[in-house]
């Protein structure tokens, strides 16, 4: 009796043990990530791949662990909500980042094939299971049935939503969701409204995603989403259409030093 007491008191302190082990290391993480945002993303959202190509170790330590553990895999490291979603908008963001220093900085996803083969048949690991970039936001992050996620997942190209410089984190996910939907309807590259032809022009994310922003799934309803969020108010009888994507991959430009040294090489 006493040694099968003993025995479950062991076993206790050793589940607790890797429990904080574990929370450690996600911390250890998390932090790898939120330097990588600082060092590497500038506050237009632009990302430095260059740079980052040459000084990836924080982006592969977080990705290493993305693979490894999960809301699915580690429960217990993920109490609430907000943790688990928040989770997921790190983990799809710095996934993309990473696949994109992967496949040698592609110059762009402007064409389907393209997109389908990063998006779609290029695996990612999350938590030990292997999915796709694409069915991680259709089968995980959408389930959430939470709309602002499309203004915080960022596939790293220009005309996706601003790349944050700081990591999603739970105790401050509603007033981040809320800033980047803000930040998103207030931008010209999203929204522009021509009042002569009584046309709203809106980001073609509302297109790809309309169902998870109105019930109805309709273009035409999406002018009440809009006017929660953008400062200009749109009438309710004004047609929607949606501006052309730029898949161009979201680089910062290279410093004007570079440019120049680029150029003289050039006449040499």
């Amino acid at each position: 009796m006493v040694k099968s007491l003993f025995c479950a008191f062991v076993l206790c302190v050793m589940a607790s043990s890797m429990q904080a082990a574990d929370l450690q290391q996600y911390e250890a993480a998390q932090a790898s990530w939120a330097r990588t945002l600082k060092q590497f993303v500038d506050e237009q959202g632009r990302t430095d791949f260059r740079a980052l190509a040459e000084e990836s170790d924080d982006l592969a330590r977080f990705v290493r662990f993305i693979e490894s553990a999960s809301p699915a895999s580690h429960p217990e490291l993920f109490t609430t909500r907000d943790e688990v979603l928040a989770y997921h908008l790190n983990a799809y963001n710095a996934l993309a980042m990473y696949g994109v220093i992967s496949e040698n900085i592609p110059a762009d996803f402007d064409s389907f094939f393209k997109r389908l083969r990063f998006f779609k048949f290029r695996s990612v690991v999350i938590g030990g299971q292997k999915t796709s970039l694409q069915d991680y936001e259709n089968n995980v992050i959408r389930i959430f049935g939470e709309p602002r996620v499309h203004f915080a997942l960022n596939c790293m190209v220009r005309d996706c939503p601003r790349l944050p410089m700081q990591p999603f984190k739970a105790e401050t996910l509603e007033q981040q969701l809320e800033r980047a939907a803000q930040a998103f309807f207030n931008k010209d590259k999203h929204i522009r409204v021509d009042a002569n032809k009584r046309i709203l022009y809106v980001s073609k994310i509302l297109d790809f995603y309309t169902e998870d922003f109105v019930p109805s799934g309709k273009a035409k309803d999406l002018l009440g989403y809009v006017n929660g969020y953008a400062k200009m108010k749109v009438p309710a009888d004004y047609q929607v259409k949606f501006i052309d994507y730029d898949w161009t991959i979201n680089q910062q430009p290279k410093p004007l030093t570079d440019r120049l040294s680029d150029s003289s090489a050039q006449l040499n």
